[in-house]
């Protein structure tokens, strides 16, 4: 379990702050790959530059996590991973076919998110159930 954990944490890291980093010093090219915008208003590439915050903390605490023993702080990151990879995967697909936007990394990006949230959800589940429960709960 530990080597798989590493492995998925490290590439959590290495994706997500790659795209934090992109977004928060160069958004307009991740809108490009990802949406197909060629123009992107002021305030989308604010909104960006906040995302790739976002990313880059994800990365971070990803790669701060890898060498972790499994425990409730570890589960809830796992967590997290997973709530925003399903979410990013729903929301790109959603962008695509609803919204028309489309770029020539968005259907790559929507099957990583989607791989990422499988990986994370079968880690999960692999977790111990003493260690799922509330911090300090005993059972």
């Amino acid at each position: 379990m530990n080597a798989r954990l590493k492995l998925f944490l490290v590439a959590i890291a290495t994706l997500e702050a790659a795209t934090g980093l992109g977004l928060l010093l160069l958004p307009s090219v991740p809108f490009a790959l990802l949406l197909g915008l060629e123009s992107v208003t002021v305030e989308a590439i604010f909104v960006g530059r906040i995302a790739g915050a976002a990313l880059l903390a994800i990365g971070v605490a990803s790669w701060m996590a890898r060498k972790d023993k499994v425990s409730h702080s570890l589960f809830g990151l796992l967590v997290g991973i997973l709530i925003y990879n399903t979410a990013v995967s729903i929301l790109l697909v959603y962008a695509g076919a609803v919204l028309k936007t489309t770029g020539v990394m968005l259907l790559p990006t929507i099957a990583i998110h989607l791989l990422l949230a499988i990986w994370g959800g079968l880690l999960l589940r692999r977790i111990p159930s003493e260690l799922r429960g509330q911090p300090g709960q005993v059972r």
